[in-house]
């Protein structure tokens, strides 16, 4: 697991040469991308959420394509299409811009349902159908999507089923005044995203995938997590609570944060600190809570504190 540490940090280091101060997001991106899961990252315009995505592109390098959603676009925008070669007389694919490794897509709430759900078979079957043609999509393939929370006019609030798809959602947030003074300083001559270089190969980031596969949960963990998860399914303020999804994505991602703290094992603070990332996008507030303003955040870390934290053999 010591490999897979020193592999993943590499990465961290390279992207914190462009993203100052935001480990903690860089963290939750990356464990995202090890996972084989897709980042909703949810900020206001202007903290980096762009130059992130292409950091980390740069940064393992993989294809990279940013995919700018607005109301006009349709879905053969996204997948591509087939387009008739009188030569040959036969149909081409047209690959559209969702055939790439990692994927930005640049405020998502802005397109239409019926183009939002031309991600979904992309995202969930890591492939894409064109009249009637399947075309898989490159492996490792992340989908970075963001949206803007405090701009509602002209924007289509993703569903349930779309927000479900997604494995973390972040905020990146703004930067510390000591980092955004080092932030524009690094910024004076050039833009430090210029220079950045490839510091693993797409085969070391496969080996990587696989490798946090195997970290050990115990059965008190799995335990844990399926309980935490069921919580919010009977929680007062909650209308809908996490689905099974839930349980499995907090699973994957507990076992990628182990990797990167260098154990083959998971412990319950690795479920404690991605719950909020990986359920919160996940659940529905009541009508009550709404009134009130309840954050669903909130929710799960009250979850948190009333259950038992197992204890004991923690490697399975």
């Amino acid at each position: 697991m010591q490999n897979a540490q020193s592999t993943i940090l590499k990465v961290v280091e390279n992207v914190e040469k462009v993203i100052v101060g935001k480990t903690e997001a860089i963290h939750l991106v990356i464990i995202g991308l090890i996972c084989k899961g897709h980042v909703l990252i949810e900020d206001v315009p202007g903290t980096g959420k762009t130059v992130l995505a292409k950091s980390l592109a740069r940064s393992v390098g993989c294809s990279f394509k940013r995919i700018q959603f607005t109301p006009d676009m349709l879905p053969s925008d996204v997948t591509g299409v087939s387009i008739f070669n009188q030569k040959t007389s036969e149909f081409e694919f047209r690959p559209g811009p969702i055939m790439a490794q990692i994927v930005l897509t640049d405020e998502i709430n802005r397109a239409t349902p019926k183009t939002q759900a031309a991600l979904l078979e992309a995202m969930e079957e890591h492939q894409v159908t064109v009249d009637g043609v399947t075309h898989p999509v490159p492996e490792p393939f992340l989908v970075l999507a963001t949206q803007n929370p405090i701009e509602y006019e002209g924007t289509f609030p993703l569903p349930e089923a779309q927000l479900d798809r997604f494995l973390l959602r972040i905020n990146i947030g703004y930067p510390m005044l000591r980092d955004e003074i080092n932030l524009v300083r690094q910024q004076k001559l050039s833009h430090p995203l210029e220079s950045l270089d490839r510091v693993i190969s797409v085969e070391e980031l496969l080996n990587v995938q696989d490798a946090v596969r195997r970290v050990k949960v115990s059965s008190e963990i799995e335990y844990y997590i399926v309980n935490l998860v069921n919580a919010t399914r009977s929680h007062g303020e909650l209308y809908l609570g996490a689905s099974p999804r839930g349980s499995l994505g907090l699973y994957r991602t507990a076992q990628a944060r182990a990797a990167i703290e260098g154990r083959d094992y998971v412990i319950p603070d690795d479920v404690k600190a991605l719950a909020g990332s990986v359920l919160s996008h996940r659940m529905i507030l009541g009508s009550a809570a709404r009134i009130r303003e309840v954050n669903t955040r909130a929710v799960v870390e009250e979850i948190l504190n009333s259950l038992p934290v197992p204890g004991g053999e923690v490697i399975g």
